[in-house]
């Protein structure tokens, strides 16, 4: 406990605008500027012998009342008409294509740094989309990501280079992102072929080059963030190297290991139990501290065993989100993961988590209730949204699904279910 408590003490200060003093400060300025000239002029017109021109320049000919009233009015004008101009070049380089709005992006901006302290724990596409939604309500967002990731160009480039897997941390990097849909397509664009390139995705390769450059992987995802202008943090769950290991049921025999999470999935057989080889890894320091200091902490979604799972396996991480003052919701997923959780139900994928990391873990269980999707191509099953555990642990059902891909949650409906059950427990 004493290290939740050194972490906690730690402050974290969420950046805030602070106009209003600056703008009182500019304004205190101007006066004594103002005031200054003021008497070199007075003095001027005193002692010194003008031409006649300077009677109709100073517009002797109004009373004085009127020269000062239409003197500070022009001098408003001109000040207003100054910074209106200014914010709008300074704002310009923040702004989106098609937004010409300042007093809607500012607001927008200051309705997000006010945002709860939001905590996601997952990988995967689930993760993208959840941060994808949830970038619109809070600036305060934490990304926690697994690094258990050892299949395609990550797991190359985790072989080759020692790196820490870049998959998933590169698809919270796209969907976090505030810069160019350019920018964000190429981070993204998978090299069709070539010797060596194949299969590979930019953002995978710049982020290991990032990491080599800069000789630390989580200084690597922040400079990558700072690069596409990335709205939250996105951090690993743990900075050691991992393998993700699963022990199978072979229908009565004797259990069958499996190792690596890109091969849990291709087994052909139910999972018993995941867990990390080594155990006992430590946790990320900026990890437990953003868990601490959360208002709400969200697990999933994401592929239980191989997205969700790997993360609370980090003894640190389940301990810090029991410490944690924290909301805590599980977000199931829309449609069962083939070769993980076949034929599961809402009560299976909680019952799972339970059973690897122990009750109490989860305050609030969030699911899709919609089964009426679109007919289509696709072949998912969607999870049942059955239910029996609610005196123990409450579940808020409501229609999560996009309507372009049935199977995914859609990232604004998801956020805007979250924050309503996160006013609700805690409001």
């Amino acid at each position: 406990m004493r290290r939740w408590r050194d972490l906690l003490g730690s402050k974290w200060l969420y950046p805030g605008m602070g106009v209003k003093r600056w703008l009182l400060l500019l304004v205190a300025g101007v006066t004594s500027l103002s005031l200054g000239v003021a008497y070199v002029l007075v003095e001027i017109y005193r002692e010194m012998r003008l031409p006649a021109v300077f009677y109709y320049l100073t517009l002797q000919f109004i009373p004085r009342e009127v020269r000062a009233l239409l003197f500070g009015a022009a001098g408003v004008a001109l000040v207003g008409y100054a910074v209106y101009h200014l914010n709008r070049s300074l704002l310009a380089v923040f702004m989106r294509p098609g937004q010409d709005n300042l007093a809607d992006l500012v607001y927008q901006h200051r309705q997000r740094t006010r945002g709860p302290r939001v905590v996601a724990i997952g990988g995967g596409t689930g993760l993208s989309s959840l941060l994808r939604g949830m970038k619109e309500y809070t600036a305060n967002l934490t990304a926690i990501v697994t690094v258990a990731d050892d299949g395609g160009s990550s797991g190359r480039l985790r072989r080759e280079l020692g790196v820490l897997p870049p998959g998933d941390f590169r698809n919270c990097i796209a969907a976090l992102a505030e810069a160019e849909p350019l920018m964000t397509e190429l981070f993204q664009y998978r090299f069709p072929g070539g010797q060596g390139l194949d299969g590979h995705s930019f953002g995978n390769l710049f982020i290991a080059a990032m990491a080599g450059v800069t000789g630390n992987f989580e200084r690597a995802i922040a400079e990558s963030s700072r690069v596409l202008a990335v709205r939250g943090r996105i951090l690993p769950s743990t900075l050691e190297r991992v393998t993700l290991c699963a022990e199978l049921l072979d229908q009565g025999q004797e259990a069958q290991h499996v190792e690596g999470e890109s091969q849990i999935p291709l087994s052909g057989h139910p999972i018993e139990r995941v867990y990390l080889e080594p155990s006992g890894v430590r946790a990320d320091a900026q990890a437990l501290r953003a868990i601490l200091q959360a208002e709400l902490i969200v697990l999933g979604p994401g592929s239980l065993y191989t997205s969700v799972l790997p993360n609370l396996l980090v003894d640190e991480v389940a301990e810090a989100i029991r410490a944690s003052a924290a909301l805590k919701v599980y977000v199931c997923n829309v449609a069962i993961q083939p070769g993980e959780t076949d034929g599961y139900t809402v009560e299976d994928h909680v019952r799972a988590i339970e059973n690897h990391v122990g009750a109490g873990l989860i305050d609030v269980v969030v699911a899709n209730n919609n089964m009426e999707v679109p007919s289509g191509n696709w072949k998912m099953e969607l999870v049942r949204p059955v239910y029996t555990l609610q005196e123990r642990i409450p579940v808020t059902f409501a229609d999560l699904t996009d309507a372009r891909s049935p199977w995914r949650h859609d990232p604004d409906k998801l956020a805007r279910c979250l924050l309503a059950v996160l006013a609700r427990f805690r409001g």
